[in-house]
C-alpha cells in the first residue's frame, strides 16, 4: 500500500474514532439521565422476551448484555450506540472499496453520511431505529458477496440469515431492504435471465426462518402486539381518504429537507450534473435497487395505507446513499476539492454536537432531565425502612417504572404496566406510590 492510501486509510479510522468518542462523552456530559428509548429498552432488557408491547426483542437484548458489562452507567448506552453506528460505516467503506476501488472516493462515501443528522445528532438514543443499522449495512455488503459470486461461500449465506433475522428483530421496517435485495435477485434471475437461482440461496432463507420462530411464537401467543402497536402508530386506526395524499407528500417533503447538507455537499464536489444510467451495470444497479427502491416501497406503503411514516424511521434508509451519489457521479467529482469537502464534513461534525450539547444545557425540561436516579434513591430509602429484603420487581410504564429498574441497586424486573396486573396479588411484600409498585415475589 502506497502511502498516500495509508494515510487516507489512517484518516478513515481517525474518522470512526472520533464519532465514536464525541458522541460517546457529549451526551454523557450534558445529559442527567438517559433518552426515553434507552430506559425503554432497559426496562424490557430486565426481563427479557421474545417480544414486547411496541417492538421486537433485538433493541432490549444489547442494551440488556452492556447493562450485565457496565451496570447503570450511562455513558455505556452512549457508546453501545455508537458503536452501531461506526460498524455501519465501516461495512459501507468495505462496500465502497469493491464498488469504487478508490479509498479517496471510498472515505467521501462514508465521511459524507455525517451531513445526515440520522447518523448524529439523533445517535446518542439507542432505539429500534439505530439497532438496525450495522444489520442493514451488513445484509447489503453480504448479498452482494453472494450475487457476485457463481458459488456463494456458504458462510456468506449463513450470516445473510443471521444479520437479516437480527434486522428484523430490531424493527420490522427491516423488511424492506430485504424485500428490495429479494427483488434484485430475481430481477437478474427471472427477468434479464443473467444469474442463475441456486439451492444454495435457500440456506440463508431456513437460517432465517429457524431464528425467527421464537418470535412468530410469541406474536402468536400475544396477539401480535407488537404489529398492532406499529399499525397504531402510523395512524392506520384514525385514518381518513386524504391521508393517502398528505401523508405521503409530508414524507417526501421531510426528506428533502433532511437531506439538504448531503445534496449541498455533494454539489461542492462536483464539476457538472450529468446522469448516465447504464442498465448492464451490475454494481449501479444493486445500489439503485438498495437505495432507491427501499424508499419507492415505504413511500408507496403510505399512499396505498395512508399511513404516517415517522421521520425517524428512515434512520437506516440512508446508509448507501453516499456510494450511490459517488459512484454515479464519479467521473464527475473534482478531485482537488476533496480538501474543501473534509474541511465542510469537520465543520458539520463540530457543529453537531455542539448544537447537541446546547441544546441539553439550555432546555431543562427534556426527558434527558429527569430526576430519575433521586428518585430511585428516595425509593429505596422508604423501601430499606420497612423491608429488609431486595426489591425484585417494578410495575407502571416503562418511563418511571423503567428508570427504577435501571437506577435501583437490585435491578429489580419490570413486570408491565400497573392496569390488569396480577403481579400484586402474588407478591410477598410491595409499596405503591402514585402509579409505580415496587416489591418482592412469594
Amino acid at each position: 500500500m502506497d502511502v498516500n492510501k495509508k494515510k487516507l486509510l489512517n484518516l478513515f479510522y481517525i474518522f470512526l474514532s472520533v464519532h465514536l468518542i464525541t458522541w460517546t462523552i457529549v451526551p454523557a456530559l450534558v445529559n442527567n439521565n438517559l433518552p426515553l428509548d434507552v430506559i425503554e429498552a432497559l426496562a424490557w432488557g430486565s426481563n427479557l422476551d421474545w417480544g414486547f408491547n411496541k417492538h421486537p426483542p433485538g433493541s432490549a437484548f444489547f442494551p440488556e448484555l452492556f447493562f450485565i458489562l457496565f451496570g447503570p452507567q450511562d455513558w455505556a448506552y452512549y457508546l453501545l450506540s455508537q458503536i452501531f453506528v461506526i460498524i455501519s460505516f465501516y461495512i459501507v467503506f468495505k462496500l465502497s472499496i469493491e464498488f469504487l476501488n478508490d479509498i479517496k472516493l471510498s472515505l467521501i462515501s462514508v465521511l459524507i453520511l455525517e451531513s445526515i443528522f440520522y447518523y448524529n445528532f439523533t445517535t446518542p438514543e439507542f432505539n429500534v431505529n439505530v439497532a438496525q443499522l450495522p444489520f442493514w449495512a451488513a445484509t447489503v455488503y453480504l448479498a452482494w458477496k453472494v450475487f457476485e459470486n457463481n458459488n456463494p461461500n456458504i458462510i456468506y449465506l449463513i450470516l445473510i440469515g443471521f444479520t437479516a433475522t437480527a434486522g428484523l428483530l430490531s424493527k420490522y421496517l427491516f423488511v424492506y431492504i430485504l424485500l428490495s435485495i429479494f427483488l434484485f435477485f430475481s430481477y437478474f434471475m427471472f427477468i434479464l435471465k443473467k444469474k442463475k437461482f441456486q439451492f444454495k440461496y435457500l440456506i440463508s432463507v431456513e437460517v432465517f426462518l429457524i431464528l425467527l420462530i421464537p418470535h412468530l411464537i410469541w406474536l402468536s401467543n400475544n396477539d401480535y402486539i407488537t404489529i398492532t402497536y406499529g399499525l397504531a402508530r402510523s395512524g392506520l386506526d384514525v385514518g381518513v381518504l386524504s391521508d393517502h395524499f398528505i401523508n405521503p407528500i409530508k414524507l417526501i417533503l421531510k426528506q428533502f429537507v433532511i437531506l439538504i447538507p448531503f445534496f449541498g455537499l455533494s454539489l461542492i464536489l462536483l464539476k457538472k450534473i450529468k446522469i448516465k444510467i447504464n442498465l448492464s451495470d451490475k454494481k449501479l444497479l444493486y445500489l439503485i435497487f438498495i437505495n432507491v427502491l427501499p424508499l419507492i416501497l415505504i413511500l408507496t406503503t403510505s399512499m396505498l395505507t395512508g399511513s404516517k411514516i415517522r421521520t425517524m424511521w428512515m434512520t437506516p434508509f440512508y446508509l448507501f446513499l453516499g456510494l450511490l451519489m459517488v459512484y454515479l457521479f464519479k467521473k464527475q467529482i473534482i478531485i482537488r476539492k476533496f480538501n474543501k469537502f473534509i474541511f465542510l464534513i469537520s465543520f458539520l461534525f463540530l457543529l453537531s454536537p455542539a448544537l447537541y450539547g446546547y441544546v441539553s444545557i439550555l432546555k431543562d425540561d427534556k426527558r434527558t432531565d429527569y430526576p430519575g436516579k433521586k428518585i430511585a434513591q428516595k425509593v429505596q430509602i422508604e423501601w430499606d425502612q420497612n423491608f429488609d429484603e431486595p426489591i425484585e420487581f417494578v410495575i407502571g410504564d416503562e418511563w418511571k417504572a423503567g428508570n427504577l429498574s435501571y437506577h435501583l441497586k437490585s435491578r429489580p424486573k419490570w413486570e408491565g404496566f400497573l392496569d390488569n396486573n396480577n403481579i400484586l396479588d402474588e407478591a410477598k411484600e410491595y409499596v405503591c406510590i402514585d402509579d409505580i409498585c415496587v416489591g418482592t415475589y412469594k
